[in-house]
């Protein structure tokens, strides 16, 4: 027997089995210990019904287009936009469950930092990057209330969202790569709270900053790229925080303001 099946089988790996995120060795240990424990086997296959439901509500909704840009002034409400309120709601109650997996930053794809765009092909988000990309499709068509603290509030913003993650959090500055704070909110996260930052251009359209510290360092702080319907995502872990950049946008856009922000919140 190799050392590797000698490591215990814990939580996460049972949310990543019910998410299909394992390697196909960590897999059959897997399987190997759920088939002498029945309730955990319950359990996990539980989850595995909670996904399949969970993606029939929200695949249909994460492919619904994104208004290229959104309105300045507050008007008339968009309503395809409130049954994207209530799946993402239904995902946020659920977040237990494995379909958000920890630690699923294994993608195919991946580029430096310093890099350009290393594929043509965009992986699908997993994780924490689709948790951000469902919040960014609830949020940022918001007119009336996008954020629950305004960027007039900054310092009161920022004092909240780090008391309630346990770290000192901030949003970047982005006037140079043309995008405006507009604020932020807290988030449920799998197992805490998580940061979102919303920014606008001057044309209204809106981007989202996610911040969370329930993705596991790998020791490698390279960008990723996903595409959820008409959102693409980069994200990273890097420290103690993993982040995600979210929007409507094209790929080149979203990786000019994700060095941005990388450059900003980079440890040292």
């Amino acid at each position: 027997m190799s050392d590797s099946s000698k490591i215990p089988v814990t939580e996460a790996d049972l949310h990543a089995y019910a998410d299909g995120q394992l390697s196909e060795m960590r897999r059959l240990q897997v399987e190997a210990y759920l088939a002498s424990r029945p309730e955990e086997q319950a359990r996990v296959k539980a989850w595995m019904t909670d996904n399949q439901n969970l993606r029939a509500i929200l695949d249909p909704v994460l492919h619904e287009p994104i208004p290229v840009r959104m309105p300045l002034s507050p008007g008339r409400a968009i309503l395809p936009w409130r049954q994207i309120a209530m799946a993402a709601s239904i995902a946020f109650i659920s977040a237990g469950a494995g379909w958000m997996t920890r630690g699923a930053l294994d993608q195919p794809e991946s580029q430096r930092v310093a890099g350009t765009a290393a594929a043509p092909q965009a992986a699908i988000a997993t994780g924490f990057a689709r948790r951000a990309a469902v919040a960014h499709v609830v949020y940022s068509p918001d007119m009336r209330r996008p954020v629950e603290v305004g960027a007039e509030q900054e310092d009161q913003l920022v004092a909240w969202l780090s008391k309630r993650l346990g770290a000192p959090v901030k949003p970047p500055y982005l006037g140079r790569v043309g995008y405006d704070l507009i604020g932020g909110r807290l988030l449920p996260g799998g197992q805490g709270p998580v940061a979102q930052f919303m920014y606008h251009d001057p044309n209204g359209q809106r981007l989202t900053l996610y911040v969370t510290r329930e993705a596991a360092p790998t020791g490698d702080t390279a960008f990723r790229f996903a595409q959820e319907g008409p959102v693409s995502v980069f994200y990273w872990v890097d420290d103690k925080f993993g982040y995600a950049i979210s929007a409507g946008v094209d790929r080149n856009e979203l990786h000019r303001v994700a060095q941005e922000v990388y450059r900003q919140l980079a440890p040292g």
